[in-house]
């Protein structure tokens, strides 16, 4: 599972890592899980993203413009499994 933070690195966008990096560890998904940083505004741009933070789980956009708590990631992880 490919977990994409969208941003140019922001406090709002290290928020959104950190967020998902716990989301990972509480769905016991440490395993399957890899976050990959998107900085590029070309590319977060071509991903769809219009506000950053964004946050893409296997290529989907399941948020922008916000962070997303912990337990709404755990969520978007574990329907992922």
């Amino acid at each position: 599972m490919k977990i994409e933070i969208y941003g140019t690195g922001c406090g709002n966008c290290k928020a959104v890592e950190k967020n998902a990096e716990k989301a990972i560890k509480d769905a016991d998904a440490d395993a399957d899980a890899e976050i990959v940083k998107i900085q590029e505004m070309d590319k977060i741009f071509e991903a769809g993203i219009t506000g950053t933070p964004g946050l893409g789980i296997d290529g989907e956009i399941k948020s922008m413009g916000r962070i997303p708590s912990v337990d709404e990631i755990k969520k978007w992880i574990e329907s992922k499994k």
